[in-house]
Parts: C-alpha cells; structure tokens; sequence
C-alpha cells in the first residue's frame, strides 16, 4: 500500500513525498528498507532534514484515566541539506533495523487484533515539520515466538487480544518505554485454576525472556490474584525443543507452585523444597540460553512490582481476535478477527488528530 501526500504544512505549490517499502513485512531484528520519492512543487525548497519512524499506538495511564497514544519509538534520518529545484524527482533509499523488542503484529499472515504500527516519513523544511507519508508494517514473530504461540493454541488456549502497555517489567533490560501484552483465554484443562494468561516477549539478539502473568481472579487464590513466571529461551532452540511440552510444563509449574503457598503457607510465603529435591521441581529450561526464574523479588509475590504499570480491567476485544490466514489457525487458537487494510486506515485517521509520546 503506497501513500503519496502534498505537503500542506508548506503551502501550496509545495513538494510531495511518496514513501515506498520494499516490502512492508518483517521480524524484530531485521531490517525494514524502503525509498522516499519526493516530487518537487512549483518553487525551490531547501530541505533541512527527511526521517522516518515506526509509529505505534500504546496504552498510558494518566490524571486517573485510560487513553490511547501514538508514540514514535524507532527513528532513522535518510537525507539532510538537500535542495529540491521545481518539479524534480528525487528518490532516497533508507535501511531502518527493527530493534528487537518490536512487538508482533500480525500471525498468519494477518492482523493481531489490537495492534497496529506504521511508518511514518517526516519532511523538515524551513522549520516547518510535516508528516507526510504514513505506511502500514506488519510485524511477524520470530521462529521461536511463532513455536511458543502455536504452542498455547494446541494447549486449548483462545486468543484474547493484544496491546502494548506503558512501563518496564521488574528485573529485565527494556531498550523501548513499553511492553507487548498477548492475552489468552485459559484451555479447558487450566480453566479451575486460571482465567486467563497474558503472554509477554522482551526479546534480544540471543533469545527471548519469555514473561507469563497468570490472573485468578478468586478460587484458587482468595480474593484472587496475579502470579507471574519468567522464562528464558534461545534463538537456537526454535526447532530443538517440543514448546506444547514445555508451555504445559511452564503453566502447571506456575499452578502447583502457588496452589502450595496458598493452601500450605498462606500467600505470598516461600514454599520449602519448592525446586529442590523433595520438592516439585521445575522442567529443565531449553539448554543453551540462561535458567527459568522462581520467586525472584516481583515475580509472583506481594511485596514486589512485576509490571511497572497501572493495573486496571482489561477492555476485553472477544474470543475472535485474530484472522487465522493459513488452514489449521484456529485450532492454534485464532479465529476470526479484522482485515489489515481496515486496522490501518483507522490507525492512519486516528494518527493524524491522536496525541503523541
């Protein structure tokens, strides 16, 4: 999809940009190559400055109240110091890497509800800032985060929805001011002991932290509550480990651990030989890449802050979250959903009026 715009905030008769990607599908850590066609107006213009940036729309908390953001989070500059003569054609190429922790967007060649992202082209002329183009991106998991979806969907689980809450998470590098939450239904055979399972990649050059919160809202936990696991996998492992087995392994963990600090200790107290021998010890991690983490301070106990946000109710987006683009989709947990072209156009309407981080 290719947008081309006059830049209104230099009058008329000024330039146009039209921004194309050489292919507007990636995955964190790759890179997102394009060019930017500008087409001079009636006059000459010098040009200060041209970037582009990934755009996506972000959770915040603010003066007691919920709202939506649109916040720049990854910018490159592609030219600077050109003069444009009237009605030239110039075309400048750019190479924009994905920072790892770029959040998925779409499986199954489409869209996870929720999640939108684009790239923006910015035109610096005179001091006049305009937006000009604004391209849609679609972001697709890595080998091992696609194993570890498809994985909860074999597991019974439903897909929920997705999007990108404002904070850091308790113990781990975060290079972007936000982090991607992947929200499940729980599968028949957890439902007495979860609700509902939000799934959080915070991804790096050699692996995954693999971050699972766990919401019982009473039953199992009085009063109910949170609890939270952290795993750690390698990029290696994509296709050396069986993930249906070791999600299993992860949830029923996280399940006996904390069924046993309430009903033998009370909550939030350690349980003895909890991962030690005579205890009910954790499965091995995938070899190659660092151990699983237990009961570190914030991670499932009262006195320490997990997810460094405002915890509120979840504005639900229903069962059918996904549109499964491949045979097979739904039984991995997604099923109907929304169609990408009409994601972005709302996103690109929203943009232009939207508040920006």
């Amino acid at each position: 999809m290719v947008f081309k715009k006059m830049l209104g905030a230099f009058g008329v008769g000024g330039p146009s940009v039209d921004t194309v990607l050489s292919n507007p599908n990636t995955r964190p850590g790759l890179t997102l190559g394009g060019q930017v066609n500008l087409v001079g107006g009636s006059h000459d213009v010098q040009i200060d400055q041209i970037t582009v940036g990934l755009v996506t729309r972000v959770e915040m908390q603010g003066a007691g109240e919920e709202y939506d953001a649109f916040v720049e989070f990854h910018r490159v500059g592609v030219a600077g110091g050109l003069l444009l003569r009237e009605g030239q054609h110039l075309s400048l190429p750019f190479q924009l890497v994905m920072p790892w922790e770029t959040p998925v967007t779409s499986l199954y060649g489409q869209q996870l509800h929720g999640m939108t992202m684009g790239l923006r082209t910015e035109v610096a002329i005179r001091g006049a800032v305009d937006k000009g183009d604004l391209d849609p991106v679609y972001v697709h998991p890595l080998p091992v985060q696609e194993r570890i979806l498809e994985a909860f969907g074999r597991l019974g689980f439903q897909f929920k929805g997705a999007d990108l809450e404002r904070g850091h998470i308790y113990g781990l590098h975060q290079s972007l001011p936000f982090y991607q939450e992947i929200e499940y239904f729980a599968g028949p055979q957890y439902a007495q002991g979860v609700n509902e399972v939000e799934l959080t990649f915070v991804t790096n050059e050699h692996g995954v932290d693999v971050v699972l919160e766990f919401d019982k809202r009473g039953g199992l936990f009085s009063g109910g509550h949170d609890s939270y696991g952290r795993y750690q996998v390698a990029h290696a492992d994509a296709d050396r480990v069986d993930w249906t087995a070791q999600v299993d392994g992860w949830v029923r963990q996280a399940l006996d651990q904390y069924r046993s600090l309430h009903a033998g200790h009370g909550y939030g107290q350690p349980t003895p030989g909890y991962g030690t021998p005579g205890g009910y010890p954790p499965p091995p991690p995938p070899p190659g890449y660092g151990q699983p983490t237990y009961g570190a301070p914030g991670y499932g106990h009262p006195g320490g802050h997990y997810k460094e946000e405002y915890h509120h109710e979840r504005r639900g987006s229903g069962m059918g979250g996904v549109a499964a683009g491949l045979v097979g989709g739904a039984a991995l947990g997604f099923a109907g959903g929304m169609i990408a072209e009409e994601v972005f156009d709302s996103f690109g309407d929203d943009e232009e009026g939207g508040d920006e981080g």
